[in-house]
């Protein structure tokens, strides 16, 4: 087995879904905090693993690897099984759909570059974060409700078995509740991330279980 080594930050939702792909995998992995808040994403070494300055970053057998996706579709190809994404094309296609709702379409608008460019005010910041949080849960939500009319049910984001969806979306159930969005109009969606933080497999990943959790704001 290839030696693994994730540059994460505890609360990085990012850092999060790579974390819950290793730990579905059943991967052992070696954790090297990055504290975004004292900038350490974008000194000179960790710019020379990751050019953007982001985190995850992870290093395989010295190799490092960077963004979430590619990280994870690498993942799976390294470590086919249990798979995170379906065999048959349609359903690909669909668990893909609902890791790009979360990764396009909510989680950069959260970004702390993104939140240090529109305001410094706490307020400010918190009202856009619920703002575009909320639109994207509705659209995951949405989502969710026409899979369910195709048959496509289960206690997952897509399905009886975790898929890539779930390691999405958990980490933005994660920010939702951090932020006090209302998670009561999207009842699929919170008892799939839900279902899939009990899971004991994954408690590891969890934020308040990293190594910099207590450190860190």
């Amino acid at each position: 087995m290839a030696s693994l080594t994730l540059y994460s930050y505890w609360r990085s939702s990012s850092s999060f879904r790579v974390r819950l792909a290793l730990a579905l995998k059943g991967l052992d992995y070696e954790v090297v905090p990055v504290n975004l808040l004292r900038g350490e994403q974008r000194s000179a070494s960790h710019k020379a693993r990751s050019p953007m300055g982001f985190v995850p970053c992870l290093v395989v057998d010295g190799t490092p690897f960077v963004e979430s996706v590619a990280i994870i579709e690498l993942l799976e190809e390294l470590y086919p099984h249990p798979a995170l994404y379906p065999s048959a094309p349609y359903d690909r296609a669909r668990v893909r759909a609902l890791v790009e709702m979360v990764n396009a379409g909510i989680q950069p608008l959260q970004n702390l570059s993104v939140l240090d460019h529109l305001s410094q005010d706490l307020q400010t910041r918190l009202a856009w974060s619920r703002h575009f949080i909320a639109r994207g849960l509705e659209a995951f939500e949405a989502a969710m409700a026409n899979h369910a009319a195709l048959g496509i049910e289960g206690r997952y984001a897509y399905g009886d078995t975790p898929t890539a969806a779930d390691c999405y979306l958990a980490p933005q159930v994660y920010n939702a509740r951090r932020f006090g969005v209302d998670l009561a109009r999207y009842p699929r969606l919170t008892a799939a991330a839900d279902a899939l933080t009990e899971l004991a497999v994954v408690q590891f990943a969890l934020p308040e279980n990293q190594p910099d959790a207590v450190l860190s704001g």
